[in-house]
């Protein structure tokens, strides 16, 4: 599997209101109608499930990583939140904290973060996961070629104040063809639950292509597009479980009201052989400039 060098477009000139993410969401936006079926173990996955994934845009997998590669994960995280790597500059903190940061302590510092990007060359630990044999067969059996790992983050929710991610497509922050097979995988290094913010799908959204996202409280699909929607499956998962899921599968989480920390690790993946597009081009099917329409 190749590395790609590369800079992901996200929001560029769409960028969302931190103060916006910030000030909450209505409860009934992730109200969902079932709950994900999980498979146990990457070992386990058949090209039935494969078929399934197709159809609904995503997998879960529980046990799909054992409880020490967990405990290595967290280990390279908090390294790098605690600054044990002094070339890494990718933390990104919540923004109600950060004119606190210099009277945290250590355990009060990593409740105050809110993602870290592009670490995979900050940490073996990190990379290994990120690399792991097995995963990597499965997303080359998703793709049915080579896939290069394009996009790597940690998503945290800390407890009370985690934030939400509002529904949206991966895809459209990326200047990559539609014709560009892109996975996602979702790694949960504690338990994902209801009450604390784990992932909500729309199955089958992928196959009705891109949805046009606005800048609202983040880059994403209207609220009103996504409220009381049919299909909506939440995905709770116990640490070591993750999710694949399609580039075009409209997901998001609400934040975290519970007294649980939220860690995860997300990785995007694809297909090797694919070329780059313009920002010009992503938003003219992702983007609502031009369009007519409001949210």
């Amino acid at each position: 599997m190749a590395r790609a060098n590369e800079t992901v477009s996200g929001f560029s000139k769409n960028t969302g209101s931190e103060d916006a993410r910030v000030s909450g969401h209505d409860p009934g936006l992730y109200d969902h109608n079932a709950v994900a079926e999980k498979i146990d173990g990457l070992d386990d996955i058949t090209e039935k499930h494969l078929d399934r994934y197709r159809e609904q845009g995503y997998l879960a997998v529980e046990n799909a990583f054992t409880p020490e590669e967990v405990n290595t994960g967290l280990s390279g995280l908090i390294h790098l939140i605690m600054g044990g790597n002094p070339d890494f500059e990718g933390v990104s903190f919540e923004a109600s904290a950060r004119k606190v940061l210099s009277t945290l302590g250590a355990e009060a510092r990593q409740d105050a973060v809110r993602k870290l990007m592009s670490f995979v060359e900050y940490d073996e630990r990190l990379k290994a996961l990120a690399n792991h044999p097995k995963l990597i067969r499965v997303v080359e059996r998703i793709v049915g070629e080579r896939v290069s790992l394009f996009q790597d983050m940690a998503l945290l929710k800390p407890p009370r104040v985690g934030t939400e991610k509002p529904w949206h497509q991966d895809h459209a922050y990326f200047n990559y063809p539609l014709d560009t097979t892109v996975v996602g995988v979702w790694i949960a290094l504690d338990e994902a639950t209801l009450e604390n913010g784990c992932m909500r799908v729309l199955a089958g959204g992928h196959r009705k292509g891109p949805v046009t996202h606005f800048n609202r409280r983040d880059w994403q699909i209207c609220d009103k597009d996504m409220d009381g929607k049919k299909g909506v499956v939440a995905v709770p998962l116990k640490p070591g479980g993750l999710m694949l899921f399609d580039g075009l599968l409209p997901h998001g989480t609400p934040r975290n009201n519970s007294p649980s920390r939220r860690r995860a690790l997300q990785f995007h993946y694809r297909n090797e052989r694919s070329q780059k597009w313009s920002e010009e081009e992503r938003l003219a099917l992702f983007g609502s400039e031009g369009k007519g329409v409001a949210c």
